[in-house]
């Protein structure tokens, strides 16, 4: 049961899709997974489509809608909410963007049986998969901006509480923890950043220009 739920302000913003792919890949996995954040979303989608319903009718130029329709067309597919919540580790927006399960993954070791598979980076804005052997503590840190981490397999804890499969923590630049993966299995998390992790100690230090974080 999902008990960490996505704060209002960013299903809003992923409703009026102003979240940048990221953390918009983020919002979709989770909300596939967490029925609370799903309702919510969906009244959100319902008051989007009344505003436009009232909206005044504006005056557009021959074209107008076949060129729309093109743009949409030729556009990629980004991560849809909507999407079942599918078979595997991988809820089924995060299947479609992998193309495939945890199979799929490429991952990259980063030392002391902590892996990542970076899946978009766009500037200081990155989305990755992060993989923590159970029992395993990563280096305490805090944030320069906004990071979202999702719980995809097993679970961890730090000092705002335990966090599950499908659970999601919003930290902040007035954030700092030392998240500890527990239980009987690794944990598997999906997190978005847009600023680089501030590292306490000084080997992460060193390591953070090699593991872009």
């Amino acid at each position: 049961m999902v008990k960490h739920h996505l704060p209002d302000e960013y299903l809003m913003a992923y409703s009026a899709g102003i979240l940048s792919e990221s953390f918009s890949l983020v919002v979709a996995a989770h909300v596939s997974l967490s029925d609370d954040s799903r309702a919510r979303m969906e009244a959100y989608d319902a008051v989007g489509g009344a505003v436009l319903d009232s909206a005044p009718v504006a005056n557009l130029s021959d074209g107008s809608l076949q060129a729309t329709l093109d743009r949409i067309m030729g556009a990629p597919a980004g991560p849809s909410a909507d999407e079942p919540i599918g078979q595997g580790a991988f809820p089924a927006p995060l299947q479609e963007y992998v193309g495939g399960d945890l199979d799929a993954v490429k991952w990259r070791s980063v030392g002391m049986g902590v892996k990542q598979a970076i899946l978009k980076k766009d500037g200081s804005t990155s989305v990755r998969l992060l993989y923590i052997p159970k029992g395993m503590a990563m280096p305490d840190h805090s944030h320069g901006g906004l990071e979202m981490t999702l719980v995809l397999q097993g679970a961890y804890r730090d000092d705002d509480g335990e966090f599950h499969r499908g659970d999601i923590e919003v930290a902040n630049d007035e954030t700092q923890h030392t998240p500890v993966a527990f239980g009987p299995e690794d944990c598997i998390c999906l997190t978005a950043t847009d600023a680089r992790l501030k590292f306490t100690s000084i080997l992460p230090r060193l390591a953070q220009p090699f593991l872009q974080i």
